[in-house]
């Protein structure tokens, strides 16, 4: 029930105005060969966290773009060291990619070195989770106050390895527990000023929310095993088709659901709640409409592009070849920056704003009692998120 004493959020971020924006970002990442993306991050993440506001105060990051370059070319340091003895170890152990792939020994002792390096780099993978979002955190004003996190990114990394291996043995059936857990080793570890967050609520509630991905699977498995068995390949596409819509439908059903019932059990100081209303058919709608609008785009491209090369080749049947490389070059830059713009003004910036809408603070005359943070020490911007290629959300 909604009351005086509750802070509803709002967005007030506009396709016009993050379009442009995001079209200048893809230009300068492409022109500079990526170097500018950390500036354009920045960019695009002050811009959204601007137009978040409640209760009339806009979000803040301070976030810059130099911090999380250096922190990328000290993180590509420690990977390559890392990534160096691991081969050196490997390669004391008799295992190296000498090994002959036409023989099912060397292709065995192959696929073992490759799961082995995928191992390796797993624990620096959820690393590098943890730091992303105490980076984003420590960079996260609201009301003049600062957000923060404690560290723990070893003792998540642990327990993300510790609940992957089990997701693997359990053929995922325990992924409920495995989310809520380390949603919760996060969320405990979190503040606002001096107030501390905390996570309640029970990861056997999930499973209401991950019922369709276990309906989804199962559809899948017995489309292509029934099909497969009986030979009917009539019913194993079907089977395909259907359990993979509906597990993807699944997955996002989790994802709104579970955020509903992880925000509505969390607090702040104990006293301050929350709570979260995203519904899976809008944000279906949203992917649904915004992927229409970028195959759209992406078939206009193609369209004249083809006529293009075309009017050239009628023209300069002989010696037009060189415009038409160039032609074809423009054609598909523009069509990545325009694709990649699109799907940020009409995927993600849609949904973020569903879930900002949705969100209700309630008990927040509390916050008025919350004190200033200090000043983070030892966050590394991101940056073996950004070296390992999993720092690409906003």
């Amino acid at each position: 029930m909604s009351s005086s004493n509750d802070i509803h959020g709002q967005y007030r971020g506009t396709r016009g105005e993050l379009f442009p924006l995001a079209v200048t970002v893809a230009l300068l990442t492409l022109v500079t060969l990526g170097i500018y993306r950390f500036w354009g991050k920045t960019r695009i993440r002050k811009y959204i966290w601007s137009s978040t506001v409640g209760d009339g105060d806009a979000f803040e990051y301070t976030g810059t773009g130099l911090e999380k370059f250096l922190g990328f070319l000290v993180a590509v340091v420690a990977l390559a060291i890392y990534l160096g003895v691991v081969q050196m170890l490997l390669f004391f152990a008799g295992l190296n990619y000498g090994f002959d792939p036409s023989t099912p020994q060397g292709l065995l002792a192959l696929n073992a070195l490759i799961y082995i390096n995928i191992l390796a780099l797993m624990p620096l993978i959820f690393y590098a989770m943890y730091r992303a979002r105490r980076y984003k955190m420590a960079r996260t004003r609201w009301r003049g106050v600062r957000f923060g996190m404690e560290k723990g990114a070893w003792g998540f990394a642990l327990r993300a390895v510790g609940y992957t291996l089990l997701n693997i043995v359990t053929v995922g059936a325990l992924f409920p527990l495995a989310n809520f857990k380390l949603e919760k080793y996060m969320a405990d570890r979190s503040y606002f000023g001096d107030a501390k967050f905390e996570q309640g609520g029970k990861w056997t509630k999930l499973y209401g929310a991950a019922k369709h991905v276990f309906i989804g699977l199962v559809v899948l498995i017995l489309g292509v095993g029934v099909g497969g068995a009986t030979g009917n390949e009539a019913l194993m596409v079907i089977g395909t088709i259907v359990g993979y819509i509906w597990l993807l439908a699944g997955f996002v059903y989790y994802r709104v659901h579970s955020f509903r019932y992880m925000t509505a059990h969390r607090t702040l100081g104990g006293e301050i709640t929350f709570t979260a209303e995203p519904t899976t058919g809008e944000v279906i709608k949203i992917y649904i409409i915004g992927s229409v609008l970028i195959s759209l785009t992406l078939g206009v491209f193609v369209l004249v592009g083809s006529l293009l090369v075309g009017a050239i080749m009628s023209m300069m049947p002989f010696g037009g070849m060189g415009l038409v490389g160039v032609v074809v070059v423009v054609g598909y830059v523009a069509a990545l920056v325009f694709s990649g713009a699109m799907a940020l003004i009409f995927i993600t910036q849609p949904t973020i704003a569903h879930f900002i809408t949705s969100f209700t603070v309630h008990n927040a005359e509390a916050l008025n009692d919350i004190q200033q943070r200090a000043t983070e020490t030892g966050v590394d911007a991101e940056g073996f998120a950004d070296a390992l290629d999993i720092g690409g959300a906003i």
